[in-house]
């Protein structure tokens, strides 16, 4: 009996240590998960501003798009963005050309702020990320020959900064 009664004792024992986990295993469980979310956190985070900067580089092509419909209407170019979007009454014209999206000529758009200056026979436009590390990691510049430039910094690109191929 005594034999017997050690067996199930020894039953017991196993079955109540397998009814759960203990407090260090849910401890290294949780702690894995978190490292497989700040992986996963900061993958995603890079390619959401990989996506912004390339809407941003397709932004510049519409405003080069815009400024040549511009140049071709009223045989210069738009000086400011505001002269290529939305009219502000009545019909379209040089102060309102209804070429670019509000969004765009406001001067915020996918997270970028973007400025224009020229004076009708040159023009350049820079586009800055609102919150440089964290809605983009480069900022671009393009003028009126339709090249891109980026810089790989906060500082706002220019003429002579790397071309982007």
């Amino acid at each position: 009996m005594t034999n017997l009664q050690s067996q199930s004792d020894l039953r017991r024992r196993l079955a109540r240590r397998s009814k759960g986990f203990s407090l260090i295993e849910l401890l290294i469980v949780i702690a894995i998960i978190m490292v497989i979310g700040t992986i996963a956190t900061t993958s995603y985070q890079k390619a959401q501003m990989s996506t912004r900067e390339t809407a941003v580089i397709k932004e510049l092509e519409s405003i080069y798009g815009a400024q040549t419909l511009y140049y071709t209407s009223y045989g210069k170019y738009a000086s400011t963005l505001a002269e290529l979007g939305p009219p502000a009454n009545g019909a379209d014209g040089p102060q309102g050309a209804n070429l670019l999206p509000k969004a765009l000529v406001e001067g915020s758009k996918n997270s970028y702020r973007y400025t224009m200056t020229g004076n009708g026979s040159i023009f350049a436009v820079t586009a800055v990320p609102e919150a440089y590390g964290s809605s983009g990691r480069r900022t671009f510049f393009m003028d009126h020959t339709k090249t891109i430039h980026q810089n790989w910094s906060a500082e706002p690109a220019n003429a002579n900064s790397p071309e982007l191929k």
